[in-house]
């Protein structure tokens, strides 16, 4: 799944440092970690025009009316799929996204070569994700390094403990644990059952996939969740903004992760 990124990634590195001076020299966006750090769960509501799983979402979603609806629903923070192949997104999608909310924007692709870290900054994006399967562990520490390079946040995923330890070394500060099995698609609640708990409290936890209710937002957060973040059911609604009021409001519960 990553091949497409190495490609897209030796692209970009021709004009690297074009792409590294775009991204000093942006204003700098909304902390992620601030954002996801409050009393009650916070809600990463995402844009997600299609997947591999699900096929067609919302191809033809407003993209303007849906992130202000999230914003306005309460949502913390806003993800956007640029991945273009399988879920039918781009960068343009965050820069648009970009002048319609002051929310932190979290770009979903395939990040696996620093360049695309500089790039996701140069786009105004405050955090980009990182799945730490699909990167060597040598390669995932230089990722954050690049991060921290050029200001930032990286959300690590995650789907068990040696990937867990793996972002733990690299010095994560957000991670992501994702419920559903990237290589088959399916969804195994159990995985954030068993991965937030070991999660260290000082580290932003994040749940991900197959969340849909109030009642799951509740179950996660009963094992440590600072944070969810909602895509395909979000995306698919009818009306975004009353989706994301009904998953907020959940109190946190940190006591449920070491310390």
């Amino acid at each position: 799944m990553t091949d497409e990124a190495r490609v897209r990634a030796a692209t970009l590195r021709k004009s690297f440092a074009q792409i590294e001076r775009a991204a000093r020299g942006v204003a700098d966006p909304p902390s992620l970690k601030a954002a996801l750090t409050r009393n009650d769960v916070a809600v990463i509501a995402e844009v997600k025009r299609s997947s591999p799983s699900k096929g067609a979402i919302n191809e033809k979603l407003d993209l303007g009316q849906q992130v202000s609806d999230y914003e306005r629903g309460g949502a913390a923070a806003i993800s956007i799929l640029t991945e273009q192949t399988r879920f039918g997104g781009s960068n343009e999608d965050l820069v648009y996204a970009r002048r319609y909310v002051s929310l932190p924007l979290l770009k979903k692709d395939f990040h696996v070569d620093p360049v695309q870290i500089f790039e996701a900054r140069s786009l105004g994006a405050a955090a980009a994700l990182v799945i730490a399967r699909a990167v060597e562990p040598s390669q995932l520490a230089v990722l954050v390094e690049a991060g921290r390079d050029c200001g930032l946040e990286l959300v690590v995923e995650i789907r068990d403990e040696r990937e867990l330890a793996r972002a733990l070394d690299a010095r994560a500060a957000i991670i992501g644990v994702n419920n559903r099995n990237l290589e088959t698609l399916e969804i195994d609640p159990d995985t954030c059952v068993r991965m937030l708990p070991l999660i260290p409290r000082d580290v932003v936890a994040i749940a991900e996939s197959g969340i849909t209710s109030s009642e799951d937002v509740e179950h996660l957060a009963s094992f440590g969740a600072d944070a969810v973040l909602v895509g395909s059911m979000l995306s698919a609604s009818a009306n975004p903004e009353a989706g994301v009021r009904a998953l907020t409001g959940i109190p946190r519960s940190p006591h449920a992760r070491k310390g």
